[in-house]
């Protein structure tokens, strides 16, 4: 009969580690460490960001969601996202016309110049912060430093070089609760029809327009704002650019006065906040908070993915 061998008490035993309880304050860490890391993504690399006006139709309709990268140009002092949380609270009891200038982030006081620095493309379709203001506009970069930059009969004219236009068929932009086709300045007189499938649609002019360096894209030009049709010639300056929205009558931009909401001229390039890049989804107005299936339906099909960097002719 074989005798089991005695327990030998020096022998490793496996310890069995207890397991510790989870208390608020680790839970309070954890979230605090997401949130800086979400907030580190938002400042340095890309952030989401909603189209809320007509000014760059027809590539951007109200209620596109696009993504902006950080990165491209460097960072300035527009770049930090910080969150102000009276402002959060405070918007579902704003009006519509009040949210829009409340700003849900706190921006760093002015100062002049980037954070390893690159010049944008022209072409490039820019966020940026008009100056004294710590609101987003979205436009497109159309001068450099350095560039004369005039208009004539809607026409840019860059270095004494008239930018090439090529009319296009009109563009019949659906009628939605986002996309109205009329409202104060954005009127569009006469420009409200009835399509062959009985339901209603905006008819915009559409131009092709192809800047020196080959990168074309569509704009819409109407000619109905001598303002802004015919402006007078301008030097961009030092570490300067200059921005249009692609809805050419539409558009506060540089050739707009601050008092009319524009930013008055050339711009700084440490008011850029980045370069969009594609749309990730879009939403006819429709979508209901309360409701998450009304979402679903609000869904404008076939935007998703597209790219907002223009297209260049070949050489």
């Amino acid at each position: 009969m074989t005798e089991s061998a005695p327990l030998d008490d020096k022998a490793p035993k496996k310890a069995k580690k207890a397991a510790q309880p989870t208390t608020w304050q680790s839970e309070l860490k954890s979230i605090v460490l997401l949130l800086l890391a979400v907030l580190a993504f938002h400042s340095f690399i890309a952030k989401p960001f909603y189209i809320p006006s007509e000014s760059m139709l027809p590539g951007l309709e109200v209620g596109d969601q696009i993504v902006v990268t950080k990165f491209p140009y460097g960072w300035s002092f527009v770049s930090p996202t910080i969150p102000n949380p009276i402002n959060i609270l405070k918007t579902p009891f704003l009006s519509p016309e009040d949210a829009a200038d409340n700003s849900w982030f706190v921006q760093l006081p002015h100062m002049d110049g980037r954070l390893f620095g690159h010049l944008p493309e022209r072409g490039d379709v820019v966020v940026l912060s008009p100056p004294g203001r710590n609101v987003d506009y979205i436009k497109r970069l159309i001068g450099l430093p350095g560039d004369r930059i005039e208009l004539r009969n809607g026409i840019p004219i860059i270095n004494g070089v008239p930018v090439r236009h090529d009319p296009q068929p009109d563009l019949l932009l659906p009628v939605d609760e986002n996309t109205k086709c009329l409202g104060d300045y954005n009127n569009y007189p006469g420009a409200l029809t009835q399509g062959k499938d009985g339901k209603m649609y905006c008819r915009l002019p559409i131009v092709r327009e192809t800047l020196p360096n080959g990168r074309y894209y569509n704009i819409i030009q109407f000619n109905d704002r001598p303002s802004v049709d015919n402006y007078p010639p301008v030097t961009v300056g030092p570490n300067q650019v200059f921005v249009m929205g692609d809805n050419r009558d539409r558009s506060a931009d540089s050739r707009v006065p601050e008092f009319e909401e524009g930013l008055g001229g050339p711009i700084g390039w440490e008011q850029l906040g980045g370069r969009a890049e594609f749309i990730t989804y879009s939403l006819n107005g429709s979508q209901r908070w309360y409701n998450p299936l009304s979402w679903i339906g609000a869904l404008r099909s076939g935007r998703a993915g597209t790219s907002l960097r223009p297209a260049r002719t070949p050489n």
